[in-house]
């Protein structure tokens, strides 16, 4: 297999074959992402995507999972799309599903139509980045979408009978909207209602547009607790049928999760039991903290 550059994943898909079907992210502008800064997008070719599915097929002939890197390989066209999902159903037979990176530009050009057809072909689960439901957040951190039309998006995946799982930050309104976006954020996540929900705490990556900004005072990032009170907020804010919430990522000073809402009220007197405390030992402290 060949790769360019750092390859990212979403944690669930740690046993999944990576198939590194773009290179960097197609927006690659958001003021907080370091990422892909280092790579200048492309799409590679089915011919490159045939050979390594060739390798792949001689050393690990029984996958069952695939998941399509780099940022937003769903941005690839339909026409391009399609074969290369039929060459990894054709490589392995075994296949139970494939994973995608999506944004809500990408997503957006697919039909539903276009979706159920992946979905036919083994497209399981979509990430969304959705990181805030406060629009100006979202402007502030060059997003380059809107809080309606994540809400489109997110509609269509869900529409086609793919799995979305999402991702927030705390932390990203910093401390002047942190309690807007967290309340935005969950009423947003009420809208769409995805499957998965995981919120991961904003770790400034050193040279990023946000850097800058803290550097030169223009943004500041809440306490560790503030963040905790972003996470209660936003789980109190949350009404949904049923969905996975998880905050235990590896960024998050404080891990819970739980079925919403059947779990609610227990993630909520343990957020609430952490605030009023406010024992350091609770938190999980920096050094172990990262992306």
């Amino acid at each position: 297999m060949r790769y360019e550059g750092a390859i990212f994943r979403p944690p669930s898909e740690a046993e999944s074959l990576i198939l590194q079907l773009t290179i960097g992210c197609s927006h690659n502008r958001c003021k907080f992402c370091g990422s892909y800064k280092e790579k200048k997008f492309r799409v590679r070719s089915l011919e490159e995507i045939k050979e390594d599915l060739e390798e792949a097929k001689r050393f690990a002939r029984f996958v069952k999972r695939v998941f399509l890197a780099d940022g937003d390989a769903l941005v690839v066209p339909q026409k391009m799309l399609l074969p290369v999902f039929e060459e990894i159903n054709k490589t392995f037979p075994r296949l139970e599903r494939i994973g995608i990176y999506g944004n809500v530009k990408s997503i957006l050009k697919k039909s539903v139509d276009d979706l159920k057809r992946l979905k036919e072909l083994g497209l399981g689960i979509v990430y969304l980045g959705v990181e805030s439901g406060d629009q100006v957040t979202l402007d502030r951190m060059n997003k380059g979408t809107t809080v309606e039309k994540i809400e489109e998006a997110s509609k269509r995946v869900k529409e086609a009978g793919i799995i979305l799982s999402v991702t927030v930050l705390l932390g990203i309104g910093g401390e002047e909207r942190s309690e807007i976006h967290a309340i935005e954020t969950g009423k947003l996540l009420s809208k769409i209602e995805p499957e998965y929900i995981g919120a991961l705490t904003l770790i400034v990556i050193p040279g990023t547009p946000l850097d800058q900004e803290i550097r030169a005072g223009k943004f500041k990032l809440p306490d560790p607790y503030k963040l905790l009170e972003e996470l209660l907020l936003m789980i109190e804010n949350i009404d949904v049928k049923r969905s996975f919430f998880a905050s235990n990522h590896a960024s998050n000073y404080l891990p819970v999760k739980g079925w919403l809402p059947e779990e609610k009220e227990r993630m909520v007197r343990a957020i609430k039991h952490v605030l009023e405390n406010k024992d350091p030992s609770y938190l999980r402290p920096e050094y172990l903290r990262a992306l």
